[in-house]
């Protein structure tokens, strides 16, 4: 019984080696078949054309489908025991079978014939019809992104002619009607129907570049976070929400009709008190939180015609205080007069006394002789020479000014006026007076947290030019002006002035700045001073180092309520 049952043992071994062989070569052939598949080419490699030394693989698909039905534990098992019997024959003959496989497979790529057994053509076909579908979907999937693309295309054409609607008027209508048999929308108006369906649609659109936006657009990328003032007209439309008095002084901002810090303070507060007297509370409204949302209302469009400055924004944090201060048990007209009242009275001391108080510190600190150097106008500086000449003060001004706004000039013509001998100089010429110079008397649009002085431009150089010649700098600002932000530099906020204005004429080197490339001027409104450059700051105070704004600005909220 042991002898016959021996050579059974090893013919059924030799037999689990022969599946084991047309497994792994039926895996092959499906895999090498479906990298074809992949490559776009319909083409299959015949296992009937492939010898095989030792084993033969003729059955190679009926074994296939035998092994799919056999349970994967008995294929693992057979698989090892087949691994540790293997011979160097067997290894040459599989590896004989793999580059014969291999070259079957090149030569039908190449020649595309295909040889395919019977059992495996319906599969085959099944396969072919299924990629087929694949193909005419993808083919219409194709044509719908080329049909969206000319419906973009469309609109995007339309779009343009929308916004040159005013100017071109026929033009609109003949891109309304090219837009409708491209689209082909079936709408009353295909023009407003195409706009409507871009503005929803994610695609970016190439409009007529106007002026405006060309100075939007050319921004410096250091400066792109800064504001500007914005000359809109739609602005200055007439809104139900604003205020007459607050779109004209929107307007006046942003014409720079009235500029510095007080006077912009004072247009603002005045304004306000209009706005308080003409206001009605809605019904079943309390007076004091109507009146806040319409005040509120008037500092954003002031905010867009022109950025508030500093004193403005100090101003309107006061008034907010006092409306949450009102009692409720008063008539309206009462409270009406109790602000306007109000109003008149934080002119008067934060902007009028303050500026006396000032001038009378400064006033101890020139002398016959002086030579007093300033930069720009301010309405403080010149409140102050004026009332050194009252004093019969002998003393000499040069006024030195900068582009674009050569402001300096207005206080020129308010000192000469009122018979003070003057020079006037270019920032250019700041270090050939310089030495001749005995103080340099400076204002400012705010003093920040931090000691750092905020000026119009050019202040900083007049500061550092004065220190290298030993000059003393006094900064002349109310406590009005001073601010809880800290910077040490321009660039993390400040204000950006219109391109336009640095062209003095139209021979200019900067006249159509627009088309020449990335050409992109830069007309910054302030600069910042550092303490080190200040010897001191003359407040109503007193006169104080930089250092001393924080210890003011504690004092503040206790002393007028902000």
């Amino acid at each position: 019984m042991s002898a016959n049952s021996a050579p059974a043992t090893n013919s059924s071994l030799g037999k689990s080696r022969e599946e084991i062989m047309a497994e792994r070569e039926a895996k092959k052939l499906a895999k090498q078949m479906k990298k074809g598949k992949n490559m776009g080419v319909n083409s299959e490699a015949a296992p009937t054309t492939t010898p095989v030394v030792g084993s033969s693989v003729v059955n190679v698909v009926s074994q296939k489908q035998d092994t799919i039905t056999n349970p994967p534990s008995k294929v693992i098992d057979t698989h090892t025991s087949a691994v540790v019997e293997k011979n160097r024959e067997q290894i040459k003959a599989e590896r004989e079978a793999k580059k014969k496989a291999k070259q079957a497979l090149k030569v039908a790529k190449t020649s595309g014939v295909t040889e395919i057994t019977v059992k495996l053509e319906d599969t085959k076909i099944t396969e072919n019809l299924s990629t087929n579908t694949i193909q005419e979907e993808k083919k219409k999937s194709a044509l719908n992104k080329s049909e969206r693309r000319a419906i973009q295309e469309a609109q995007r054409a339309a779009k343009a002619q929308a916004l040159a609607q005013k100017s071109v008027t026929p033009k609109v209508k003949s891109t309304a009607a090219s837009a409708k048999q491209a689209t082909k929308l079936s709408t009353d108006t295909p023009l407003m129907a195409a706009v409507n369906t871009f503005s929803s649609s994610p695609t970016k659109s190439i409009s007529p570049v106007t002026k405006s936006n060309r100075i939007n657009d050319c921004k410096v990328r250091l400066f792109n976070h800064l504001e500007k003032a914005r000359q809109e007209a739609n602005l200055f439309l007439n809104n139900s929400q604003i205020h007459p008095s607050i779109a004209r002084l929107g307007e006046q901002y942003a014409q720079r009709t009235i500029v510095g810090s007080n006077a912009r303070c004072i247009g603002f507060l005045n304004a306000l008190k209009m706005v308080i007297r003409d206001f009605e509370t809605p019904p079943k409204k309390e007076f004091a939180r109507s009146l806040e949302t319409t005040i509120t209302n008037s500092v954003e469009h002031l905010q867009k015609c022109r950025p508030l400055a500093v004193s403005v924004s100090n101003a309107y944090k006061h008034i907010k205080h006092v409306l949450t201060q009102l009692p409720t048990d008063q008539p309206e007209t009462d409270l009406k007069e109790n602000l306007c009242r109000f109003i008149d009275t934080y002119i008067e001391n934060q902007i009028g006394k303050a500026a006396e108080a000032i001038s009378y510190s400064v006033q101890e600190k020139i002398s016959n002789g002086d030579v007093i150097l300033t930069f720009g106008c301010s309405s403080l500086i010149t409140y102050i020479f004026e009332e050194a000449q009252r004093r019969r003060v002998d003393f000499r001004v040069i006024v030195v000014d900068s582009r674009p706004f050569c402001e300096g000039q207005e206080l020129l013509r308010r000192l000469t006026v009122k018979g003070i001998p003057c020079s006037y100089v270019l920032i250019n010429a700041v270090s050939f007076v310089m030495p001749e110079s005995t103080k340099v008397l400076l204002g400012a649009h705010a003093l920040l947290a931090n000691g750092y002085v905020m000026a119009r431009t050019g202040t900083a150089q007049v500061a550092l030019v004065a220190h290298s010649f030993n000059v003393p700098v006094l900064v002349c600002c109310e406590t009005h002006k001073f601010s809880e932000r800290s910077q040490t530099d321009a660039i993390v906020y400040n204000e950006l002035g219109n391109p336009d204005d640095l062209i003095r004429s139209a021979q200019c080197s900067l006249a159509n700045w627009q088309t020449k490339g990335k050409m992109s001027p830069l007309n910054l409104m302030y600069d910042i001073t550092p303490p080190e450059l200040v010897t001191a700051v003359v407040t109503e105070v007193s006169i104080l180092p930089c250092t001393s704004v924080p210890v003011i600005l504690r004092i503040k909220p206790t002393e007028i309520g902000y």
